[in-house]
């Protein structure tokens, strides 16, 4: 059957392929471009059977209604313009183009040379590119209400399921496998309350893992935003939709990991995919003295010119599509800085910046800066205002050292402890607007931060040069793993010790997966390239008393607003009563100037004291938690302040030794080296 195409209809108020009545709106933007051609695939998706150029022209945007067309045909897209590399244009139509608005593909993106071809050589490149599949698309997706996200737990979809031994074999690796319930289990049993899936869209494989018969795991590397990646949802977005469901019936809030800095098309010796051949000069930023040099502020070969409106309404249109086709919370933003540049350097005054968070769909939902790039003032930590939440690399790096042994933390760590006001305490933010981590996708597990005091990426082909080279890391005596009980038991507690710090800190918690029952990836500390057993969960040989502990922290977290209020540590008096946090020595005295400037200390406590709602003619009751952490290799004896009359102070965990049960103190305790004590003041006849 042949097609034929017209503008008559006009330009649709949609980009992409649009079913309607009696056919297919198609429209798409290139500013440079000669002619944009649509080109048409038998059923099968093998055989190319018609081209048809966009008859309608608005500005830049190209368009056309097919009349006949229906959802479920295949399509892909040919450019023609100038071929002037020098001033950034790279049309070739015996390119293939993946429709930037495709909401399904036929096949996962694969890397071949070919897609890299010059055109002189004329090599068509579409048995090497995906089909994109006319899709009618409901939009009546819900996400919940919106809240601050609670612990949230960073989740690598295929690696999550993979060695699961209940989840069946065909759904491992799969977004659906997220929905059986004993993943959900897992999930609420440990007090996830937020998940934040990594990259689910489709994306290619770095092309110099080909010739490392590597392939790429973690999914940073996107060529289209709206189509999830057939390997790790092959029912589309139906099957995103159902399991993001499933969450919700949890209570857990989903954000999707989203990648708008770059494309995996790379730099200029990058295959050509999509806004390359449709107009590489409008998508990406190239340097104003020479237009034809990719400016490459993300270190991944090219950056979005997100500051130019059709980009940008790309952004946007696919932060729409995912919340209403799905009905996903939030989203987390890989490499955020580069929403807001401008040619002028990083700006608040961005054109993302100043839509998303007016926006009548997106500005009630969860928006995660990672705040950084790698370009010139890259580095934005604290400066996304509300309703932007960030990553929080300082916490990780502070408590990091402060666990590690470094001098002169203690000051440091408090600071970090009472919400990091250094960063955030301005604009109206409060202290969940950090994201709290000890650990991430990017460096070292929790596991491996106590196992390996250096990275180990051979496994990556790169001679051990990539990955971070500054991780705060330590070995505890042995590089990697060992047999030895006294080495295996220091770093439980090590462990232990770090998870407790995340979970008395004043700010959002975030885990990584698989760090609550202990998973190791061997030292490597950037296993992107690593689809293997290195990223894979083991859940049989998983570390339960861990997760049981984890899940005890978070319960203890739920329980004491003095644990997860989300107000900055200050030492201010609550209504003209206790102050909101004392920092206390080893006497049970408020730490003095001298204290703080002591290097070699190690301790630090600190009497929390915060409003707890309770039922009854009194609305509300002061409650006090003690928190002492205690990083050096001593074991000390430690006075506590006096408790309130009628009152106690219960040890209701220490990290060293977790099994405890809670037990009542007569007013001293010895703490433990390497841990952390958590005391509750409760009333003397609960333990009389």
């Amino acid at each position: 059957m042949s097609h034929r195409i017209t503008a008559e209809r006009g330009a649709p108020s949609t980009l992409g392929a649009s079913p309607a009545d009696g056919g297919v709106h198609v429209a798409v933007h290139s500013d440079n471009a000669d002619s944009i051609e649509l080109c048409l695939f038998d059923d099968a998706g093998t055989r190319e059977i018609e081209r048809l150029a966009l008859p309608g022209r608005d500005g830049g945007l190209r368009f056309g209604f097919v009349p006949g067309l229906a959802a479920g045909a295949r399509y892909g897209l040919r450019a023609s313009g100038p071929w002037d590399p020098a001033n950034g244009h790279r049309f070739d139509p015996s390119k293939l183009l993946v429709d930037p608005y495709a909401v399904a593909l036929d096949r996962p993106f694969t890397y071949h040379p070919d897609l890299s071809a010059p055109p002189e050589q004329m090599l068509d490149s579409a048995p090497f590119v995906p089909r994109a599949i006319v899709s009618a698309t409901g939009r009546d997706a819900e996400p919940l209400p919106f809240r601050a996200p609670g612990l949230v737990y960073e989740l690598l979809v295929r690696a999550f399921s993979q060695r699961h031994p209940d989840v069946p074999v065909e759904l491992r690796g799969t977004v659906a496998a997220l929905a059986e319930p004993t993943l959900l289990d897992h999930l609420e049993n440990i007090g996830v309350e937020t998940v934040e899936l990594m990259p689910i869209a489709a994306w290619i494989d770095e092309r110099h893992l080909t010739a490392l018969n590597l392939t790429n795991a973690w999914g940073y590397n996107p060529i289209t935003h709206m189509a999830p990646d057939p390997r790790l949802a092959p029912g589309g977005l139906a099957e995103i939709r159902r399991t993001v469901e499933a969450l919700h019936r949890r209570g857990i809030r989903v954000l999707l990991d989203v990648v708008f800095n770059h494309s995996g098309e790379g730099d200029a010796e990058g295959p050509t995919l999509c806004y390359r051949g449709l107009d590489n000069a409008l998508y990406y930023r190239h340097a104003a003295e020479d237009p034809g040099l990719l400016v490459n502020d993300t270190g991944c070969g090219n950056t979005f010119a997100l500051d130019r409106a059709p980009v940008a309404r790309l952004v946007l249109d696919t932060l729409r599509h995912w919340v209403e086709t799905t009905g996903v919370d939030g989203f987390r933003y890989d490499l955020a800085t580069v929403l807001g540049r401008t040619p002028d350097g990083f700006s608040l005054e961005a054109p993302v910046m100043q839509e998303l968070p007016a926006d009548p769909v997106l500005k009630d939902r969860i928006h995660v800066a990672e705040p950084w790039d790698i370009g010139p003032g890259g580095y934005q930590v604290g400066s996304f205002p509300p309703p932007w939440l960030e990553w929080h690399d300082r916490f990780r790096d502070d408590v990091r050292r402060f666990w590690r042994g470094d001098a002169g933390m203690i000051g440091t760590l408090a600071t970090r402890l009472a919400g990091s006001a250094d960063l955030y305490g301005r604009d109206g933010k409060r202290p969940s607007a950090g994201f709290n981590i000890l650990a991430a996708h990017d460096g070292f597990t929790l596991a491996d931060l106590t196992m390996y005091a250096d990275k180990h990426n051979e496994a990556n082909g790169e001679d051990n040069r990539d990955g971070h080279n500054d991780n705060h890391s330590w070995n505890n005596g042995v590089e990697g793993a060992t047999d030895d009980p006294g080495v295996i038991e220091a770093r439980g507690r090590d462990i232990r010790a770090l998870l407790a710090t995340l979970f008395v800190a004043r700010g959002t918690p975030m885990l990584l997966n698989g760090d609550e029952f202990g998973r190791s990836q061997g030292g490597n500390n950037n296993a992107y390239a690593q689809d293997n057993e290195i990223i894979w969960l083991d859940w049989e040989q998983s570390d339960d008393a861990l997760a049981a502990y984890v899940a005890r922290l978070a319960r203890l977290r739920r329980e004491h607003p003095a644990l997860a209020a989300d107000a900055f540590l200050t030492g201010t008096p609550l209504n003209g009563g206790e102050p909101d946090v004392v920092w206390l020595r080893e006497d049970g005295a408020a730490l003095e100037e001298a204290d703080w400037h002591d290097g070699e200390r190690r301790l630090l406590g600190m009497a929390l004291t915060a409003t707890a709602p309770r039922d009854g003619a009194q609305p509300h009751v002061e409650e006090r938690v003690l928190v002492y952490l205690n990083a050096g290799r001593e074991d000390a004896a430690v006075t506590l302040p006096a408790a309130r009359a009628g009152r106690s102070y219960v040890l209701t965990l220490q990290s060293d030794a977790p099994q405890l049960p809670p037990r009542r103190l007569d007013g001293r305790m010895v703490l433990k080296a390497r841990s952390v004590f958590i005391l509750t003041e409760d009333p003397v006849s609960r333990f009389s």
